[in-house]
């Protein structure tokens, strides 16, 4: 099954975006799958998304982008190592 296309932006609280940061540095450093939910959805990262930074600039702003990318084929990959955190509630 193919997730339908999906381009959102949310605005979080500083607490809220150091949990999320906290959260994600923990998955990264454990090689474990992230979970989190951004504008209502629930996004399965797996543990072998590749992360990048990104730098833009014009039009009188910046911007860094802290960017998660992966296959869906990836995602299913990780199925496997499903922890009751999974379970749990996302921030």
């Amino acid at each position: 099954m193919t997730a339908a296309p999906r381009d959102v932006e949310q605005f979080y609280s500083t607490a809220e975006v150091v949990a999320k940061l906290r959260r994600l540095a923990d998955a990264l450093e454990t090689d474990q799958p992230f979970r989190i939910q951004i504008a209502g959805e629930r996004v399965r990262v797996p543990a072998r998304a590749q992360f990048s930074i990104e730098h833009e600039r014009g039009d009188g702003e910046e911007e860094i982008e802290f960017q998660l990318k992966w296959t869906l084929d990836d995602a299913g990959e990780d199925a496997d190592e499903a922890t009751e955190a999974d379970d749990k509630p996302v921030v």
